[in-house]
């Protein structure tokens, strides 16, 4: 399942699709790029989402804070629970790596629906000088 096949059902929910990047998050998804917020999203679920019995299930995810953390509301990667509801997957097992690999891919479907072209967010790396002058 691609994040392209999920976005219908995900669009269709009230809750789901109310979420939006701010304009600092998608300056930061801009600034770092998507290897940077693959390799961020793959660690997030490992360890927030991945184990058969996380800890703080439910409530192991902020709403804010991390570009990531609004994607896994939108996507319902946020918690066991949703990923069970949505995804159809046991909530007492630990998720295997094609299962892991799915909410990741979820997450960057929604990060790069919600950036568009990164290179034309404005954003400013050299605000400290050029390290190369």
């Amino acid at each position: 399942m691609t994040y392209e096949e999920m976005k219908p059902r995900l669009s269709a929910s009230r809750f789901r699709s109310r979420f939006r990047l701010t304009d600092g998050e998608r300056a930061y998804v801009a600034e770092h790029g998507f290897d940077v917020l693959y390799a961020q999203a793959e660690r997030i679920v490992r360890e927030r989402l991945a184990p058969a019995h996380p800890a703080n299930d439910g409530r192991q995810t902020p709403m804010r804070g991390h570009a990531v953390f609004k994607a896994q509301h939108a996507t319902a990667t946020c918690c066991r629970g949703c990923f069970a509801k949505w995804y159809r997957v046991p909530e007492d097992k630990e998720l295997s790596e094609a299962e892991i690999s799915l909410a990741v891919g979820m997450i960057i479907g929604w990060l790069k629906e919600q950036t568009g072209d990164p290179d034309v967010i404005p954003h400013t790396p050299e605000l400290f000088g050029d390290p190369d002058r």
